[in-house]
C-alpha cells in the first residue's frame, strides 16, 4: 500500500481535553510571545479593515455573514501557528518568517483542502444572502439598521434562528473535516484524503469532547468579533496553538 494512504490511529480523549489544549496553548504563547502575538495582530488588523470597508461600502450584512463564516477558512490561516506548535514541541526556536512562510504547507494537498474550505465559505455566504432576502424586503445598509432589524423585529428573529441552524450545521460539518486534517497536512507523508478521513474518525470516536471544543472555538471567535476583532491578537494564536495540541493528542503516529 502507498505510504501516503496509511491511516494513523485515533486516540480517545475525555471531556477535560479541550481545557488541557487551551492551557497548553497559553503555555506555548508564553514560550514564544512576540511571533505569536504579531501573527494574531496581523489577522486582527486585516479583519478590522475588511469589516470597516464593508460597513463604509453600505454592506453591513456581509460583516455579519462573513464573520459567522470565518471558522470555515480559519484553519488555513492558522498554518503558521501549527508550524509554531510543531517547533515548540521539538524545542526549536520560533521565528515570524518561519510562521509566515510554512514550507511544508506549500503543496497540492494543502491547496486542495484550502480550495474546499473556500468553496464552503462562498456557499455559506450565498446561503446567508438567501436567508436574509427571504426575511425582509428592505436592504439594511448600516450596522445600526441591521442590528435593529435582527434584534427588534420578528422577521429578524426568524432570520437569526434560521441562519444559526443552517450555519451551525455547515460549520460543524466543516469542523469535522478540518479539526485535525489541517495540522496533519504539515506531515509530508499525509495526503488530503487520509487527513480528512482521519479528522472524521477523530470526531466520531470523540464526539462529546470535540463538540465541546467546537463550542469553545465558536464562543471565542464571537467574543473577538464583539471587540471589533481586537481580541484576535491573543485569541487566534491561542486557538491555533491549542489546535496543534489537539491534533497531537488525537492522532497517533502513522505506521
Amino acid at each position: 500500500m502507498d505510504q501516503g494512504f496509511v491511516l494513523p490511529p485515533v486516540n480517545r480523549v475525555g471531556l477535560d481535553a479541550p481545557f488541557r489544549w487551551l492551557a497548553g496553548g497559553l503555555r506555548d504563547i508564553a514560550r514564544a510571545p512576540w511571533p505569536c502575538l504579531i501573527y494574531g495582530a496581523g489577522l486582527a488588523a486585516a479583519s478590522f479593515w475588511l469589516s470597516r470597508a464593508l460597513i463604509e461600502s453600505n454592506a453591513a450584512f456581509w460583516v455579519l455573514a462573513l464573520t459567522c463564516g470565518f471558522v470555515f477558512v480559519a484553519p488555513m490561516l492558522a498554518m503558521g501557528l501549527y508550524e509554531a506548535g510543531r517547533a515548540l514541541e521539538n524545542n526549536e526556536p520560533v521565528a515570524l518568517p518561519q510562521m509566515l512562510l510554512v514550507r511544508s504547507a506549500i503543496r497540492q494537498d494543502v491547496a486542495y483542502l484550502g480550495l474546499a474550505l473556500l468553496l464552503i465559505y462562498l456557499m455559506w455566504g450565498r446561503i446567508a444572502q438567501i436567508v436574509y432576502g427571504l426575511s425582509t424586503f428592505r436592504l439594511h445598509t448600516s450596522a445600526d439598521a441591521l442590528i435593529d432589524f435582527a434584534l427588534n423585529t420578528s422577521e429578524g428573529h426568524s432570520m437569526l434562528i434560521t441562519g444559526s441552524i443552517i450555519g451551525g450545521i455547515i460549520a460543524f460539518f466543516t469542523f469535522c473535516l478540518v479539526v485535525v486534517s489541517a495540522p496533519m497536512l504539515l506531515d509530508q507523508r499525509s495526503n488530503v484524503f487520509a487527513a480528512t478521513f482521519t479528522s472524521l474518525r477523530a470526531v466520531s470516536q470523540n464526539f462529546a469532547p470535540l463538540l465541546l471544543w467546537a463550542f469553545i472555538i465558536a464562543a471565542l471567535v464571537a467574543l473577538s468579533a464583539a471587540t471589533w476583532f481586537a481580541a484576535f491578537v491573543l485569541v487566534f494564536p491561542w486557538l491555533g496553538l491549542a489546535s496543534w495540541r489537539a491534533y497531537r493528542d488525537l492522532v497517533g503516529k502513522t505506521p
